[in-house]
């Protein structure tokens, strides 16, 4: 939760037994902070890239926050959080990224000649590696069973894609080295 809402402090206290222990939780960076704690053990071959923004959904405003980072690593990491609940099966806000990273970086590669015309990186390219965190602020989520465990928001899927695919290409373009690289 920390990780989630940057800025907030969130503090334990044990008293139980003889020994007390306490802990205390705080990170200014927020989810670009959870990225690296998740990457702490393995080589980065990106900076933690962060983009943010809102849109309007059919109950609302629609806040959607991504961190990502790529890694020596061959699996992908995939967090995905709506209203601080872990989806922990994804949903429409993780198909929201997953289609906005594929077409933004196919995008991006034929632009630059990155890419031939005749190939094709898959989603499945594109996340070898990757960490990402993917939280959103839904005013009336819709989950698919009683567990939370995945968003079912159709509207969300478009927003999260819309702020996925501006301020990534964006971002490759001010950074044409770490696009590269990626």
């Amino acid at each position: 939760l920390a990780f989630l809402n940057k800025g907030v402090t969130i503090h334990f206290r044990d008293d139980e037994g003889e020994q007390h222990h306490e802990e205390t939780f705080h990170y200014e960076g927020g989810i670009d902070e959870f990225v690296t704690w998740l990457n702490a053990n393995k080589k980065p071959i990106s900076p933690v890239i962060h983009f943010e923004g809102e849109r309007p959904g059919l109950t609302g405003q629609v806040q959607a926050e991504v961190s990502m980072q790529y890694t020596d690593s061959y699996s992908p990491l995939e967090q995905t959080y709506c209203n601080n609940i872990n989806t922990i099966e994804g949903g429409t806000h993780l198909s929201g990224f997953r289609g906005a990273l594929t077409r933004t970086v196919n995008k991006y590669g034929r632009d630059q000649n990155l890419i031939k015309e005749k190939d094709t990186v898959t989603g499945d390219d594109m996340r070898e590696g990757l960490t990402v965190i993917v939280s959103v602020k839904v005013p009336q989520p819709q989950f698919e069973g009683q567990t939370k465990t995945k968003l079912g928001n159709g509207e969300v899927q478009g927003i999260v894609d819309s702020i996925v695919s501006d301020r990534l290409m964006t971002f490759f373009e001010e950074n044409p080295a770490v696009a590269k690289a990626i």
